[in-house]
Order: C-alpha cells, then structure tokens, then sequence
C-alpha cells in the first residue's frame, strides 16, 4: 500500500525531474513583476514631461512679450494717414537682434501673413537650427533605449499633437497659432516634429495703442525637455537595474531558505510513501527518525518549522501505529490460542469420556470457551472499528450532565454540578467510557458499598471522578491495566467473562477527545488503601 502511487501522482514531475524550482520562479515573479510595473510607470514620466512643457511654454511666452512690446516700440511708424504701421526694415533690425540674445526662431509677421523676419536665415552668428534633435543615439545600447522611450512617449498624449509642417508659412496656408494671435491673444501650440520630437511655439500680437500690426512668433525644439526625459529615465533605469538585482538575489536567498528544505521534506515524506521506511516495521522508522533522514528543522521557529515537527509528529504516530498493529495482532493470537487450545482438550476429552456427569461437564466447558471466543472477537472488532469511527465521526457538544444522569444505578452516588457541563464529542463514545469505568468499580466494590461518581469544572476542563471501595490498583499495575488484554478481575469473578479490552477501548476514546484517563488509590488518613479512583479529564467547550 505505501510502495504505490495513484494514476494522477505518477503523472506529477518529482522533485529530482524538475531543473528549477516552482516555488524559486513564483518567488521571483513575485517580487520581480510589480518592481516592473512600478518602474514602468516612473519611466512612462507623463504628468512630469506636462509640466516641463508647461513651464517651457510659459517661459517662451514671457520671451515673446517682450519681443512684441520691443517691436512694438522701436519698429512702429505713422504712414500719410496718420495710421500706425510696422516698418519692414525696422522690424527685421529688431528679430536680428533678438536672435542673437535668444536661441529661439523668432518671426515677425504682418496682419495679412507676410512674413517680414526670420531669425533662422538672419543671425549673424549661426545658430543650430533648433528643431534638429540634439539626444546622442549612437550604438546599439543607445539607439535601443532610446526606442524604448520612444514607445513609452507613443503611450503620452504628444501622439495627439499636430504633425509640424514648414510648408504652414506659406501664404496658401498659415499657422493657427499665428492666427488666434491676430486676434489679439496670447497662444501658444506644440508639434510633433516628423524626425521625432516636439516643437514649441509662442505667439504674441504686436498692439500699438488699441491696433494689432502684427505678431512675434518664438519657436523651438523639445531639445531640453528630451534630454531632462532621458536623463531621469537613465536614473530610473540605473536604479532599476540596481533594484532588479537586489531582488533577485533575496528572492534567490529565500527561495533556498524555503524551497530546499521543502525539498528535502518532500524527499523524506516520498520515502515513506513509496514504503522504504515502511517495509520492516517500527524499527526502520526510528532508524529513520534518528538517522536524520527525515531533517529535524523544529528549530526555525517558522512555518517550515512547525512543518517538519509536524511531519516528525506524524511519522512517530506511523511508528506508534505500525507497532500497536504488530502487537495487537501478537495479543489477538495470543488471546484467541487460550481458549482454542482449552477448547481442543475439551472436546478430545468429550470424546473419550463415556459417564454423561463428566460429558456433561465437558460440554459446559466447550460452551463456555465458546462463549469466551465469541465476546472476545466481538470486543476485537469493536476495538478495530474505533480508530476509524473516531476518525471519521463528527464531534457535536454533549451535555455531560445528562449523560451522567444517565447512568444512575442503585449504589450509585452522582455529585453534579448545577452549572451545565458541556465538551465536544461523540456522546455514544464518551457514554461508553464512563459505563466501562462505572462497570470496573461495580465489580471490585463490595456489595453492600456504593460507588461515588464526582463532576466539576477544573480550569478550563472537566474532572469526572469514580470512588469505588475495592482492594484497590498494585502500583505496578497503575499502568497495566489500560493495556489491551489485560486482565485483573476479582478472585469470585468467573474467569473468561472480559476480554481485557474495556479499559483500553475508554482509554482510546478519551484520549481522542484530547483528554486523559488514570487510575489511582485512594488511602485514608492512616495511608492504607481504601478504594481506587478513575479519572477523566476533558477540555470544556468554552461559550461563544
């Protein structure tokens, strides 16, 4: 039975078929996925590349003010009608000079979309033209990361920006931008540049008095909001990197700290299960307690810990088990040889015997060994059935008070509680053990003394007591006498009438119901025995 294996556990990978641990890549998964969210969310940067654009359009606003207030000043002049209009000459004088105080496009437009000055094609000294990228994209790590933020800046709103067009200048067609501010108002636009990119804009009319005579229009490349982009992204990306590793390497630390012993848990266990430690009885599973073939790891003070502990537990009650089996099928043979054996005779005797008083005599032996064959395969079965039925049994509060009220006898004194006693458990079982109890003290007690039945709450568990009046318990039999088969019934008692099994099926019961049966003397105040006392405790079902 341990050495095989069901269809669906032959179909699972052992641990020695599997090259990486599950549990090492749930770990690492874990820990390693929402890092890369969150780092993918720092580098995406949206609401900081808006403000950078922001406080770049702003700035370039301000410039352009001041370059239409200038304009306004020193290239505006009165024509024959007394109107004021912008001088041409003047005006380029002025973009000359403020192109080389900025490096923004400056251009100077009329109110019929002339353009009259174009700081790109009159600086005296030259100027990078400022819608050229200026980011370093050389070599494959370069140009690789840069695509990557490429792709993160596809997701930002800047893919909803218009596509820049030079050809905009032209007279067929003219900036929005530069329109809106013939109207009167100060705008600004961005573009997205075809090589990639954006392209700033600012555009301020020239006001004369209350007349609009043109308009000043500052543009420039996201050159700067690109690099300060990539500069906090390298930063992110470094720590990232930094970040990855550190995560990698604790979550490898404690994918050893629990994967492996897990594993060598799991080994252990696959060891009994395929029966290497199961074939030769309880010895070999000591053997392999203590040979540390099964890692003691109790000390880790851990889940694992209490894992191993547990397993140790279950192994020892393996043990335990596997020696109770053995022993009580020694004690079954044993017990059932005695009467076969008497019963053999009997009937040989039977046989030979020709008086029918002394037939007679051999038939009542042969039926009562008969008799005594019966009860104690009867009572075998009953005890074979219990580790089961305990097992399986649901256990339900049981009200103590009614079920010792239940056993009321003649001789029998109950001391009850008037408060309810009430414990988990299987209320046929636990009437079971304190008959077996009661019935053992009936039995010892003389005839005309009665036996003390005595329930109290102790703590929090219950102290059931039973005085009975007999000889009393050999301490050398205090113990013994829970043990299957034995035997020490009173000398008027007629021999074959109890199987032995009674004391030791109510031990077993109690002690499923995590409690604890033991007998002791009672002595009087001189130390003589005056009676024996068994005692049940169990664990009181505490109110919700």
């Amino acid at each position: 039975m341990f050495g095989r294996f069901s269809a669906s556990t032959r179909k699972r990978k052992t641990h020695a078929e599997r090259r990486v641990s599950p549990l090492l890549l749930r770990i690492l998964a874990v820990n390693i996925v929402p890092l890369a969210i969150l780092v993918g969310g720092l580098l995406y940067l949206g609401s900081y590349q808006d403000k950078i654009i922001a406080t770049e359009l702003k700035e370039m606003l301000a410039q352009a003010r001041l370059a239409a207030g200038a304009v306004s000043e020193t290239a505006v002049v009165v024509d024959r009608l007394g109107q004021p209009i912008l001088a041409p000459l003047l005006g380029r004088m002025m973009v000359r000079r403020l192109a080389d105080a900025t490096e923004n496009r400056t251009r100077l437009y009329s109110t019929t979309h002339t353009l009259l000055a174009d700081s790109r094609y009159m600086a005296v000294r030259r100027i990078r033209p400022p819608e050229e990228p200026a980011l370093d994209r050389e070599g494959w790590g370069a140009r690789s990361i840069a695509a990557f933020f490429d792709a993160l800046d596809l997701i930002h709103e800047r893919r909803l920006y218009p596509l820049y067009d030079e050809s905009a200048f032209k007279k067929d067609s003219f900036f929005s931008v530069a329109t809106r501010a013939l109207y009167g108002q100060n705008t600004t636009q961005v573009w997205r540049a075809s090589e990639g990119g954006l392209i700033l804009a600012a555009a301020v009319p020239v006001v004369h008095g209350r007349h609009v005579l043109g308009l000043v229009m500052m543009s420039r490349s996201d050159v700067s909001i690109d690099q300060a982009l990539y500069g906090v992204r390298i930063n992110i990306l470094g720590l990232f990197l930094l970040a990855l590793a550190a995560t990698i390497l604790l979550s490898l630390y404690l994918g050893r700290a629990l994967a492996r012993p897990i594993r060598q848990l799991a080994q252990a266990a696959e060891v009994l299960w395929r029966g290497q430690a199961t074939r030769t009885g309880r010895g070999e599973i000591v053997r392999f307690l203590h040979d540390e073939a099964l890692p003691d790891m109790t000390a880790r003070n851990d889940e694992i810990g209490d894992l191993s502990g547990v397993l140790r537990a279950m192994t020892e009650a393996l043990a335990a088990r596997i020696d109770a089996i053995e022993n009580f099928a020694a004690d079954v043979a044993h017990e059932l040889k005695n009467p076969l054996t008497s019963l053999r005779s009997a009937v040989e005797t039977a046989e030979r015997v020709r008086d029918p008083a002394a037939r007679e005599k051999m038939m009542a032996i042969i039926r009562d060994d008969v008799d005594r064959m019966t009860r104690l395969i009867s009572d075998i079965a009953n005890a074979s059935r219990l580790d089961a039925e305990l097992e399986r049994a649901g256990f339900e509060p049981v009200n103590l008070n009614d079920v010792l009220k239940g056993m009321a006898r003649p001789r029998l004194t109950l001391r009850l509680p008037e408060k309810t006693l009430t414990v988990m458990g299987m209320e046929s079982r636990l009437r079971q053990v304190f008959l077996n109890v009661l019935d053992n003290a009936f039995s010892f007690s003389p005839s005309d003394a009665d036996v003390v039945l005595e329930a109290f709450r102790q703590g929090d568990r219950v102290r059931i007591a039973v005085d009975d009046n007999g000889p009393g318990i050999p301490e050398n039999k205090r113990d013994a006498i829970f043990d299957r088969f034995y035997t020490e019934r009173p000398k008027a008692e007629k021999f074959g009438m109890h199987s032995g099994l009674g004391l030791s099926i109510s031990k077993q019961i109690v002690e499923a119901h995590q409690g604890r049966l033991w007998a002791e003397n009672r002595r009087n105040e001189a130390g003589r025995v005056v009676g024996a006392r068994f005692i049940v405790i169990l664990p009181i079902l505490k109110a919700r």
